[in-house]
């Protein structure tokens, strides 16, 4: 294999190595040369064909497996959020809200329609953009907030780090960590440097040290953490801003994707002087998934630069979508809905922790949609063992961001959905599965 990559800069290297999968001259699973091999046989520095292997795994053309070696990425290797629907197990991995908790929006409809928007006009609601400044202003203590409107949070992930970012900067991110931020900085092109999370979010070291790393970006979720259920403490959230203080211009991204639903307090990492930040929140935990709509609080300047990132390609977000968004969150009636889904979620998940830690799985509870369950045996044998019951379970290992790190010892269940007697069933699979 190695006489046919080709080469003499990482770039050349990494195209070769991509019109070769291309072409079917590598296929998903296959080897590469070791970096020092390949690098004597081209005869290149080793750093030129690190940098080369390191391009092409951002771009998820390769896997990087420590001493393993790298290997050809298939199309199926990178994970995805959301239930799978061609199967006959019953999915406690999908991660999603229970529809039977989700807001009819029919009620409020008929209040939205209104004159047509055309080309050229705002493109924020104003009512919306009023009613998300007053709450921004409020909870980040500031005055200098700009609002976006984007296409959910994802969306509006990618659109702040392309406007801020080159290929190859580097952005913390917790680890483990939510898969679409993972999705999303690896096709960036961007380097992941991964944060640990304990109980109250992020480590002030690891923070720290992806500093020292030279980040210029954070993805941070400060309520409900996925995949862990963490939120931030003021404590700890006070510990980081004070880190971030000598940071002013590295760009804070807080994905409080969880907001209305969390029982627990918005701690936050922006400090008062920070220069460049996005508070995100989309609305499809609690208004559902289809409505792909999330309110961006910035700096001014992140404002002005997130909005030329939108005018290439969708210039705004359906108005309709805008206005049934407000219509929802500022009537009282759904607004109650929504705190009831928020406390029905804390409740289920709170009495499955207490029943697996009364059978010995000792679990915290957290919050979120799922919890974050440690296994005596390793993730993957536990879900084997758990499809052959009839359950398909989510691992840890889809949320690392280093490949090579040791195998997952925790799966990722969402549980609030089963009836009493699916609950108990559960409970003693997974007993039975970590003997």
């Amino acid at each position: 294999m190695d006489d046919v990559i080709s080469g003499t800069t990482a770039a050349e290297i990494a195209d070769s190595v991509r019109g070769l999968r291309e072409r079917g001259m590598l296929r998903p699973g296959d080897a590469l040369p070791p970096v020092r091999e390949l690098a004597a046989t081209l005869g290149v520095n080793r750093n030129t064909a690190v940098a080369a292997y390191r391009q092409l795994a951002q771009a998820g053309l390769v896997i990087a497996r420590g001493r393993a070696g790298t290997v050809v990425a298939g199309a199926d290797t990178t994970a995805q959020e959301g239930v799978t629907t061609d199967t006959v197990l019953r999915d406690i991995g999908s991660g999603n809200p229970d529809p039977r908790l989700i807001p009819d929006p029919t009620p409020a409809l008929g209040r939205i329609v209104g004159r047509p928007v055309l080309y050229g006009e705002p493109v924020i609601d104003a009512d919306l953009e009023a009613w998300s400044l007053d709450i921004a202003r409020a909870e980040l203590g500031r005055d200098d907030v700009r609002i976006s409107i984007t296409s959910g949070a994802v969306d509006a992930v990618e659109r702040l780090l392309a406007q801020a970012l080159m290929r190859d900067d580097a952005v913390a991110l917790e680890d483990p960590c939510f898969l679409a931020s993972i999705h999303t900085v690896r096709l960036g092109g961007y380097r992941a440097v991964p944060v640990p999370v304990d109980d109250e979010g992020m480590t002030v070291d690891g923070l720290r040290a992806a500093l020292d790393a030279g980040i210029r970006a954070i993805i941070c979720t400060p309520r409900a953490q996925n995949p862990t259920g963490a939120s931030l403490s003021p404590a700890r959230a006070a510990e980081l801003r004070a880190v971030l203080a000598d940071h002013p211009y590295v760009l804070i991204i807080e994905d409080d994707h969880f907001s209305l639903l969390s029982r627990h307090r918005y701690s936050s990492l922006i400090g008062p002087e920070h220069r460049r930040f996005a508070l995100v929140r989309s609305v499809s935990k609690f208004l559902g998934p289809d409505m792909c709509l999330a309110v961006a609080a910035t700096d001014p300047t992140t404002a002005e630069r997130l909005g030329m990132r939108l005018s290439p390609g969708t210039t705004w977000v359906s108005h309709l979508l805008q206005r049934l968004a407000h219509a929802q969150l500022t009537d009282p009636s759904v607004r109650a809905q929504i705190e009831r889904a928020g406390a029905h979620y804390a409740e289920r998940n709170a009495a499955f922790a207490a029943a697996l830690t009364a059978r010995g799985i000792l679990t915290r509870t957290a919050d979120g949609l799922s919890l974050w369950v440690r296994m005596p045996v390793p993730a993957r044998e536990a879900a084997a063992y758990l499809m052959r019951r009839g359950w398909l379970a989510r691992t840890g290992d889809d949320f690392r961001l280093d490949e090579a790190a040791p195998e997952s010892h925790h799966l990722r269940l969402t549980v609030h959905d089963l009836d009493e007697a699916d609950a108990a069933r559960l409970v003693d699979d997974l007993v039975a599965a970590s003997t």
